[in-house]
């Protein structure tokens, strides 16, 4: 623009040089030439104004709508917090206070007033600035102000007159001033006239009388400082001169004006919030997605009536933030009892990190200032521990056969937490985590009878102190199934399966299943979950699981629609890729059904009655920090995380552990889609169960008697730990190996006794860290299939280790597993969420992330953990996803 102008410039001093040499002469002439020249400017400019088509658009606004599966509306994306209302529904009295005062010459003039435009000119140049603008012109600001722009310069005033004689040649003169009346704003996210009387008279826009229409309309010259909330001197004197316009232009008698004038402002105030809907996160999320795709295919999401499909069932929707805001609710007074989690420690540091602290000390304040200062201020005080302490919940649901998202809960409250727990919150995922190992034994070779013997471990590491993984309850010394370790999720057998396959094995099998943006440090800890991960990342997993191995991206949005119900674009499920082979999902499958069964999650059946087949885990980290619970069923898989912001404040004891807060959202869920049918109850895996039946009698029997002859823990743990194979010993997956081996004899099958207080065994314990484990290879092999012998573990109810140290033992090497290698496709590591596949092609996805040199470190020694890494933005890829906002694009500080 500023190249144009120059431009025309330099040709009218050129054009004045080559004029004669007559004085008057030149004068004459460059006088006639000067509007020629202006005329040009004003051509030029017209390219950069508002099309005639995008007037026409914006004449009959028509938002994109979301929509659930079965038809509901779940959001609707204006332009703005407004409500249209026609000219016919808005009190007269608006109209008269707006001619008059605004622009009394309206139904006069074409768009533009040239002699009041002349007069405020004339009153600029004589330093009394005075606006000249039409309510055309106001209105082109109003609907454009990208196009037109804000700055008081000539340039603007050109491409306001020029959009505002299009605007006039597409509308009517009653349809500019309804188009202008529903599109001017009022302060508090209202915009329009019937918002801007619902917040500040709690009343329509039909019901305005003549002293409330004229302080609306009086707030149109400055909304700010005219404001009658905050400003009422201001804005009452401000609504006597509107009055005084309107007697003037003989719109008022002016007897009433003399009783009116004298009359206080009577304001009856209500800020009006924008409907949030069902899934406030997503649609937030959908709402950045969509926008990007309607500048892709030339569509304006606020105009034309475009229509989104989602996969979101409005039902479970329902019942899914009900279940999140009841527990949290139970949660959070709990919490706020809770005074041990509110130390004077913990307090000041909070307050050395909040924005006041830090504006006092640049103000010049000492510390000990700053701190006396905010510790005296109350308010203040008691708002940051309210937004320390306000506990926060993120449920995820999905069908596991097509990858179908059907209900999104991103936090308790979008009001007031817009972070999207299931997406964007990286957490530690505890016992969640650890069906990735058992399933990389099951891989192996491993059978759920396979057993070990529940005693304390220590693994050696090079250059490091031993890892030395504990549980909430002193070890048994018994001997324990793999089924059953994962059941009772006991952190010593899961250890010990850690060591037999590997700490690579593990994190290849992991990611393949669905962990695809977050980082796994291939580390012997990450068994207990120590890397962070998504709750949509974690769902997702276990979908792996319950469709027999085959990974299924996530997918949101199924199609999008023009506003007659043509299919612009149509989207679907990805296809399926083999993650887990289907013996060992379905393994691995089966022994998940043991905790709901008998195990940590057993108050599924206990305390919500539900018979199903189904199977899931619990997971809780250190100190009860983060509580998670995921639940299967062959078409639905749940999972719910609950925790602070804030990873330093953690849950009781009592109420903290994943049983206890995570599992009764999903539990509640569940209970009341199957008693809606919204889930058949009836249907069952594929996996049918390995245990005979009645071993769970037997088990609790067994228990009881082993207890009348228990030997002290002292004992137990003094137990010597039987040296265990490190996992470096296990062949080199990337070397292919001959086959070595045959199957031994079956295993001795041994009832452990339940472990006490099942339900709070499964709490992750970090010791120092230890080194990392030897290179993971993701190239594919062409070995042949060797076979894999296994060696049946014996134990006794004493405690002592069997010869072998129990368990399995891998003498060949299997046939590469999708573990061992990449998938089909590569995995992403952008941290995308796609909504769904396009309808024509395979969308592709990036590398995976490189691998972590050193263990996590352990909360005891170190309390402030490194940032978490935000979702990485996706560019270029063929598949529907959106992007993390850019205000909300790292985890709430750690």
């Amino acid at each position: 623009m500023n190249t144009a102008f120059a431009r025309v410039r330099d040709f009218a001093i050129d054009l004045y040089n080559r004029l004669p040499e007559s004085r008057w002469k030149r004068a004459a002439i460059f006088l006639a030439v000067i509007p020629v020249l202006v005329l040009l400017y004003v051509l030029v400019l017209i390219p950069f104004t508002p099309s005639i088509g995008d007037i026409r658009k914006s004449k009959s606004e028509a938002p994109a709508l979301v929509m659930s599966a079965d038809g509901k509306e779940l959001a609707m994306f204006k332009r703005a917090n407004r409500d249209w209302v026609k000219l016919a529904d808005i009190s007269p009295n608006v109209l008269a206070a707006l001619i008059a005062t605004e622009d009394r010459r309206f139904y006069d003039h074409h768009g533009m007033d040239f002699k009041r435009t002349a007069s405020a000119a004339l009153r600029t140049f004589t330093g009394d600035r005075e606006g000249g603008s039409t309510l055309t012109q106001q209105l082109a600001r109003n609907l454009y102000p990208e196009e037109i722009g804000r700055a008081p310069t000539i340039t603007r005033k050109i491409k306001e007159a020029i959009t505002a004689l299009k605007i006039e040649a597409v509308y009517s003169k009653p349809e500019i001033l309804e188009t202008y009346l529903n599109t001017v704003p009022f302060l508090y996210n209202a915009f329009g006239i019937e918002m801007a009387a619902r917040t500040y008279f709690d009343k329509s826009a039909d019901k305005l009388d003549v002293l409330e229409s004229a302080t609306l309309i009086g707030m149109l010259k400055g909304t700010s400082y005219y404001n009658p909330v905050i400003n009422p001197e201001r804005a009452t004197q401000r609504r006597n001169i509107v009055l005084a316009q309107m007697v003037k232009h003989k719109k008022l008698e002016p007897a009433q004006y003399e009783a009116l004038k004298k009359r206080p402002l009577k304001i009856d105030f209500e800020r009006q919030n924008e409907p949030l809907g069902p899934a406030p996160h997503l649609a937030q999320q959908l709402r950045r997605w969509l926008i990007e795709w309607a500048d892709r295919k030339g569509y304006n999401i606020y105009s034309d009536g475009l229509v989104v499909r989602t996969t979101i069932d409005s039902r479970l929707q329902a019942m899914a933030n009900q279940a999140v805001e009841r527990q949290a609710n139970a949660l959070q007074s709990l919490a706020d009892a809770r005074r041990s989690a509110w130390t004077r420690e913990m307090m000041l540091e909070f307050l050395r990190e909040s924005r006041e602290y830090k504006a006092a000390r640049d103000a010049g304040q000492s510390d000990e200032q700053a701190v006396k200062q905010l510790l005296a201020d109350s308010g203040f005080m008691q708002s940051l521990r309210a937004d320390k302490t306000r506990l926060q919940a993120g449920f995820l649901a999905l069908d596991p056969r097509n990858g179908e998202v059907r209900a999104w809960v991103g936090s308790r409250d979008f009001a007031q937490d817009q972070f999207d727990h299931v997406y964007m919150a990286r957490r530690q995922p505890g016992s969640t985590f650890k069906p990735f190992v058992y399933a990389a034994a099951f891989e192996s070779g491993a059978r759920a009878t396979d057993t070990f013997v529940d005693q304390a471990v220590e693994i050696p590491m090079d250059r490091a102190p031993a890892w030395r993984p504990t549980d909430g309850t002193p070890p048994s010394g018994r001997t324990m199934t793999l089924r059953e370790g994962l059941a009772y999720s006991r952190n010593t057998i899961t250890a010990q399966v850690m060591q037999k396959v590997g700490p690579q094995r593990v994190a290849g099998l992991a990611r393949a299943m669905g962990v695809r943006q977050s980082k796994l440090d291939q580390v012997m800890s990450l068994a207990l979950g120590t890397s962070p991960v998504t709750l949509k990342e974690m769902v997702a997993s276990y979908g792996t699981i319950a469709n027999g191995g085959s990974y299924i991206e996530p997918m949101v949005v199924t199609r999008v629609e023009d506003r007659k119900g043509a299919v612009l674009e149509e989207f679907r499920s990805a296809a399926p890729e083999p993650a887990l082979s289907a013996p060992a999902a379905l393994t691995l499958l089966d022994a998940m059904r043991g905790t709901i069964d008998f195990g940590t999650g057993v108050a599924i059946r206990n305390r919500y009655g539900i018979k199903a087949d189904v199977a899931g885990k619990t997971g809780t980290t250190q100190d009860n920090t983060d509580g998670w619970f995921i639940l299967m069923h062959p078409n639905l898989v749940a999972g719910a995380w609950v925790g602070f912001n804030d990873n330093r404040v953690t849950m009781g004891d009592s109420w903290g552990q994943g049983a206890h807060s995570a599992l009764p959202i999903v539990g509640e869920v569940f209970q009341q889609s199957m008693r809606t049918r919204l889930v058949d109850p009836n249907l069952r895996f594929a996996a049918p169960p390995q245990e005979p039946i009645g071993v769970d009698a037997l088990a609790r029997v067994n228990d009881w008697f082993h207890n009348l002859f228990q030997q002290p823990p002292e004992a137990a743990q003094a137990a010597p730990a039987a040296p265990l194979p490190d996992a470096a010993q296990l062949p080199d997956p990337a070397q292919p190996l001959p086959s070595t081996g045959t199957a031994s004899a079956e295993p001795t099958i041994v009832v452990p006794a339940i472990p006490p207080d099942a339900q709070r065994s499964e709490t992750v314990r970090v010791m120092p860290s230890e080194r990392t484990q030897p290179g993971f290879s993701t190239g594919p092999s062409t070995s042949a299939a060797p076979t894999i012998s296994i060696t049946g573990g014996t134990g006794s109810s004493t405690g002592s280790p069997p010869p072998s140290a129990g368990g399995f033992e891998i003498q060949g090497r299997a046939a590469p597993r999708p573990a061992d290698r990449p998938p089909e496709r590569p995995l992403r590591s952008d941290g995308s969420f796609v909504l769904g596949a396009p309808s024509l092609g395979t969308p592709s996805i990036g590398p995976a992330t490189g691998n972590a040199t050193a263990a996590p470190a352990p909360r005891e020694e170190h309390r402030e953990s490194a940032a978490e890494p935000a979702p990485q933005p996706a560019r270029g890829s063929p598949s529907v996803r959106f992007e993390p906002a850019a205000e909300t694009s790292a985890e709430p500080a750690q």
